[in-house]
């Protein structure tokens, strides 16, 4: 259920402040309510059945349409047996990482129980996803797509399209989403997936309907598991406009890739004879290659696709490195503000501290496990950001990771990284592993300004692109390789920095990023939700009164 108003009466304001906590979001902005439903269900994605996680009912969940600036109020009931929750990939959550919905800021919504999430689009537009965050949910659904519309008076720098689709993709697996997580548990790895999906569906299960000559926005996401993926429409072209909130050069391609946990926009025209035609999904760097097809379907098309399919690319690492190379800022289109992108010269700004990460494969008593500069996360029965707010000893220990490799053995860990409120960081993620990695780091967007194979080393820092990088959230790094970001430290609160491969991210490859303001003055950061869940060591406690 949804419904938005554009003005609240003030006593209506006052209610929602006293039931839901949102008293301190700007009245002024919009706001739009869900309530959704979380159940188990039947599903047959690759022809076989399967306990699935439905959003009232949907699988995939319901897609989430917000404007610039909106207010977002997601109040979600948990129908399933076991604890729940909902992260919002991309959203990023502006003074407020109560709202993030992973473990270390946020409680479990039990069985039987409800949580509202208060959030605002402040200042986005873009493509972004929401997935379940704990243990291998996302492996039996519970995901779908967000869309942040720029404001009507503010100029997007092409014509409006003739239709707006969400692509959802990845690769899947049969087995249940709880024996894949015994799997893990138990040492081993997951098995090869057994297929891919688009918007939960097998191969030639989902169409996409257009009319011949007019211009259709997708808007592509890989929510899988464990692998990167390609796309590619047969017979036509995609022009790349906007990655995770930047309006791009808008480059053309006859094939994209996009890693774990990315998201992107593409135009394409349906200017070829009106048929059906194939779009094709295969994985990237996998042997064997898996493959998955959708239908674009021509409105008054008559004729089946045509086969072959289109090739794309298979294990050329240097061709999806310069692909990525390729994505551009459009200097000259307008934000979410009306103002260029290009106004914020990020390339000018200095650097005030530099951190280097590395992901490594370690075995930990008798068991495999991840981690990030030999630091393997565990998760603490109380979440970070809330034992932070009450002063709980003994959950985590700040600066229990360091800012750079030791490439010593690993160690378990609850890890955080103590940074400082506007600091201004290089994050270079080093890779000497022969897979390829996908990073993301909540609550903020970053710029990416190199990447490139071998050793990082400071002479790298003469090949950055200081000019006209696009900023993001989530961001690959290659086999024996590295990438480099610069992010402004300007969001206060407590921040998953993860990989986007689920089961490293379980078994380890991540850790918290806390960002602290001296003042701690709720101009800075929101207070503690009334309506927050407590749990651990925080059982009992009360919020804070308004």
């Amino acid at each position: 259920m949804e419904a938005t108003s554009s003005s609240l009466p003030f006593w209506l304001v006052l209610c929602l402040c006293l039931s839901s906590r949102s008293w301190w979001v700007a009245g002024d902005d919009p706001y739009r309510f869900f309530t959704w439903s979380v159940t188990y269900g039947d599903i047959y994605p690759l022809g076989v059945k399967q306990q699935g996680i439905l959003i009232d009912g949907q699988f995939p969940g319901p897609q989430i349409e917000a404007v610039t600036n909106d207010n977002l109020i997601v109040n979600v009931f948990n129908n399933l047996t076991e604890p729940f929750l909902i992260s919002w990939n991309g959203i990023q959550q502006r003074k407020n990482s109560w709202e993030d919905g992973v473990y270390g800021t946020n409680c479990p919504i039990l069985p039987g129980q409800n949580f509202t999430y208060v959030m605002q689009v402040k200042d986005q537009i873009g493509s972004y996803f929401y997935f379940p965050s704990i243990d291998f949910h996302k492996a039996a659904g519970g995901f779908g797509g967000i869309r942040v519309l720029s404001r009507p008076l503010i100029p997007v720098p092409y014509p409006p399209p003739a239709g707006d689709f969400t692509l959802l993709t990845g690769d899947w697996f049969k087995t249940n989403h709880t024996d894949l997580k015994a799997i893990v548990d138990s040492g081993n790895d997951l098995p090869f997936p057994d297929g891919l999906l688009i918007n939960g569906e097998g191969a030639n299960g989902y169409a996409f309907t257009v009319d011949q000559g007019k211009t259709y926005r997708f808007r592509i996401s890989n929510v899988g598991l464990v692998t990167s993926v390609n796309i590619r429409f047969q017979g036509h072209t995609m022009k790349l406009v906007e990655v995770e909130g930047s309006h791009t050069v808008q480059n053309t391609y006859s094939s994209l890739d996009v890693h774990l946990g990315q998201s992107c926009s593409v135009l394409v025209t349906a200017d070829q004879p009106a048929q059906d035609y194939f779009i094709v999904v295969s994985t990237r760097f996998t042997d064997p290659i898996l493959m998955t097809t959708a239908v674009l379907h021509y409105s008054d098309s008559i004729e089946v696709p045509a086969t072959p399919l289109p090739g794309g690319p298979t294990v050329e690492v240097d061709w999806s490195l310069n692909q990525a190379r390729s994505f551009r800022l459009n200097l000259t289109a307008s934000g979410p503000r009306p103002n260029p992108q290009g106004s914020y010269h990020y390339g000018e700004v200095n650097v005030t501290r530099t951190i280097r990460l590395a992901n490594s494969a370690t075995i930990i008593n008798g068991k495999q496990r991840y981690a990030v500069n030999s630091v393997s996360f565990i998760p603490a029965d109380t979440p970070l950001k809330i034992a932070d707010f009450y002063n709980i000893t003994g959950v985590f220990t700040l600066d229990s990771i360091p800012d750079h490799p030791t490439y010593a053995g690993g160690y378990l860990q609850t890890s955080v990284m103590a940074a400082k409120f506007r600091d201004y960081v290089e994050i270079i993620f080093e890779n000497d592993e022969d897979l390829v990695q996908s990073w993301h780091i909540d609550g903020n967007s970053f710029f990416v300004v190199g990447m490139d194979g071998g050793q990082w080393t400071p002479a790298s820092r003469h090949s950055y692109n200081l000019h006209d990088t696009v900023s993001r959230c989530t961001v690959q790094v290659y086999p024996r390789s590295w990438t480099v970001i610069y992010m402004p430290l300007d969001n206060v609160g407590m921040w998953n920095v993860r990989s986007e491969n689920w089961v490293r991210r379980y078994l380890g490859q991540q850790f918290y990023l806390r960002v602290y303001s001296r003042a701690n003055s709720w101009r800075d950061e929101y207070p503690i939700p009334k309506n927050a869940l407590l749990c651990g060591l925080a059982s009992g406690r009360r919020t804070r009164p308004l």
